[in-house]
């Protein structure tokens, strides 16, 4: 920090006058004036003018820390560096792909099983491979050798290499991915302890505070650069999203890095960046600590992520939701479907609205999403709906949810029906036998088909398409278009301004209000 250079002082003078202090100017140096009441002049002794120099020095000194400390940037990233680049490793990948031989053409083409028989001829299948490499970074967290990194860093590879600060190089082995939330946990064997560093507090970080990133940029070898963090919980496109935006440079390489706070802790894995072009426009995003922490425990002690899995299909609510429902407040997640699972067997249903889970306020589907995957597997969690103009609080064991992923089965698609009535902007037909098979759903399923839409109107602006399934109206179950009318006709005469329809495309429920004007 440059030191503020201080003005001389000329003279400390002691003179009757007014009883005021006046500062001026004269030739380049201030001259403080200072008058006593009612007091005889004096000239002040040696020690007092001493006295005032240490004062006005001390002062001087105090404004300039205090000034520094508003600003918060720091005069030097140098020692900051010293203390964890020994931590941040270099990481490159080979794999091993097989050359192309013969002609190429594109999938579909009439040539292509012509060629494909010539290349399964005796002796065209040891075709030739060749390597592939790939670049990025990484750090360690423990002396034992465990790096966290990117898994679409590592994702595929043959070799794992891992370059030291120190010019070091060891192999380095998979113990386990997550691509939800793209981290992956690698370990290499070393003789001696490792410098690593520790996790820090993503949740504690505010927006405009100082950030460094440091990894592989572009295969250029260690490198560091700075900045600030410009925004937090970002969602990208992952259900587990919580990024901490930054405009701290990072390109291509820099993925599995680390973000630190000026602590030298690691508060983000850098994963990715908004570029039109490739490069670094100060628009990146690190995985907050506070997801990757809990995912590299889990992937250490298991190999895997085992999340918890609250067995419901939801969606938010908005504020025409909240009034169809008599909510006070448009917050909380509403359960649009309970298929087999904790759920069902703990008794919530379609049409509950979550508002809290174990204690805590639920405000949408993503908080109750982080809410439950943060949960052990096997954990009796309490649940408050509401339901039915009132609240009830509920206890569900949980499921895991990766072993629920693996057994969801695929959706059948959904077809559109003849036209039988036009209501609310919508052509409505009633389901039958054929559209029954064309949907391999069971012989007991009802409900009504949009056969048509009006994209001017509200229910079209609202996400409904050709071919999605109006099941129930004023949560109630609706097969029939008398059924669907007199739930309108109900409404209207309730004094309603919207009507709550469940719908399903696909497989997948979600509920729409739309206006009965």
């Amino acid at each position: 920090m440059n030191a503020v250079p201080e003005a001389p002082i000329s003279t400390i003078t002691g003179a009757p006058g007014t009883g005021r202090a006046d500062r001026v100017q004269e030739d380049d140096h201030l001259t403080l004036k200072t008058t006593a009441l009612a007091q005889p002049a004096q000239t002040q002794p040696t020690w007092l003018r001493g006295l005032w120099l240490l004062v006005l020095g001390v002062a001087l000194t105090l404004a300039q820390a205090m000034a520094a400390q508003a600003r918060g940037a720091p005069d030097s990233f140098a020692d900051l560096v010293d203390q964890v680049s020994g931590a941040v490793v270099n990481i490159t990948t080979s794999t091993t792909v097989e050359r192309s031989t013969g002609p190429q053409v594109p999938r579909g083409s009439p040539l292509e099983d012509f060629f494909e028989e010539f290349r399964n001829r005796p002796g065209q299948q040891n075709r030739p491979q060749r390597r592939s490499s790939a670049l990025g970074s990484g750090f360690v967290i423990s002396e034992d050798g465990y790096i966290v990194t990117n898994n679409h860093v590592i994702e595929g590879a043959d070799e794992i290499l891992i370059e030291f600060f120190s010019g070091a190089e060891l192999p380095a082995e998979v113990i386990g991915t997550d691509p939800n939330t793209d981290i992956a946990v690698l370990k290499v064997q070393s003789d001696r302890p490792l410098p690593f560093v520790p996790f820090g507090d993503s949740d504690a970080m505010r927006v405009g505070e100082w950030v460094m990133a440091m990894g592989n940029p572009l295969g250029q070898g260690f490198s560091v650069s700075a900045g600030i963090v410009s925004a937090r919980e970002r969602a990208l496109s992952g259900t587990y999203d919580d990024y901490i935006q930054t405009d701290a440079a990072i390109n291509r390489g820099n993925s599995g890095g680390p973000l630190f706070n000026m602590d030298g802790e690691v508060i983000g894995v850098n994963t990715a960046i908004l570029s039109p072009n490739g490069g670094s426009i100060g628009i990146g995003f690190a995985m907050s600590s506070t997801v990757v922490t809990r995912v590299v425990e889990q992937l250490q002690e298991f190999g895997e992520t085992r999340r918890g899995w609250l067995g419901v299909r939801i969606q938010d609510v908005d504020a025409e939701l909240a009034e169809a429902l008599e909510l006070e407040a448009a917050q909380g997640a509403l359960i649009t479907d309970v298929p087999p699972g904790p759920a069902l067997e703990a008794g919530l249903l379609a049409r509950d609205v979550i508002l809290s889970y174990e204690g805590e306020p639920v405000e949408d589907t993503r908080d109750l999403v982080t809410m439950v995957g943060n949960s052990d597997v096997g954990a009796v969690v309490r649940v408050v709906v509401f339901r039915d103009g009132g609240t009830q609080t509920i206890l569900v064991t949980l499921g895991r949810r990766e072993e629920a992923e693996r057994a969801v089965p695929a959706s059948a698609p959904v077809e559109e029906v003849p036209t039988e009535q036009e209501l609310m902007g919508l052509t409505i037909g009633v389901i039958d036998d054929t559209l029954r098979a064309e949907l391999d759903l069971p012989g007991t399923a009802s409900g009504l088909v949009v056969k048509n839409i009006d994209e001017a109107s509200e229910a079209f602006a609202k996400g409904l398409r050709i071919g999605d399934l109006i099941t129930e109206a004023g949560q109630t179950e609706v097969s029939t278009l008398v059924e669907l009318e007199d739930k309108i006709a109900a409404a209207k005469a309730a004094g309603q301004k919207s009507l709550l329809l469940l719908i399903r495309r696909g497989g997948d429920p979600r509920f729409v209000a739309l206006s009965l004007g």
